[in-house]
């Protein structure tokens, strides 16, 4: 976990993806503990985090799919109002940076994005979950969880 926090300690600006919050949401055993650093970095001021709107889609897909539009709400609302939390809406600069991810890395769309949205807006780290996106490396630091993990299994 002090891994973790000193490869994001030097970020002012961090890019979140949406399985940041569905982890940490739903108390995955696993994440949870990684989750609860990262989150509470951003509550504490200690640096600025950006999220895309692409993550309330993806964020309150399975609440409506499991006819529970109340945890959707409730989730939004989390997402809205998280301090020191920036949710931003898609520009066409965000568009068009999207596109540029698109053609050089063949990332999906929502990737894309997400990424592109923490791009514009000046974020030095992606964190997620996806493997794939450490190719992106190249124009931002990439943290993914699962490396915490095994880090975390080898100390014990």
């Amino acid at each position: 976990m002090d891994l973790l926090r000193k490869q994001i300690i030097n970020h002012d600006v961090i890019a979140l993806d949406t399985s940041i919050f569905i982890y940490h949401l739903e108390s995955h055993p696993q994440y949870q503990p990684l989750t609860s650093i990262i989150l509470e970095y951003v509550q504490q001021g200690k640096c600025h985090g950006i999220i895309s709107t692409v993550a309330i889609m993806e964020l309150i897909t399975h609440p409506l799919k499991i006819n529970r539009p109340d945890v959707a709400q409730e989730y939004e609302v989390l997402l809205v109002h998280f301090p020191n939390l920036q949710v931003i809406d898609v520009t066409r600069d965000i568009a068009r940076q999207a596109a540029k991810l698109r053609a050089e890395y063949n990332l999906r769309p929502a990737d894309a994005l997400q990424v592109s949205t923490g791009i514009v807006h000046n974020a030095t780290v992606w964190i997620s979950n996806d493997k794939r996106l450490k190719r992106l490396n190249k124009i931002m630091d990439v943290v993914i969880l699962d490396d915490y993990i095994e880090n975390t299994k080898l100390l014990k």
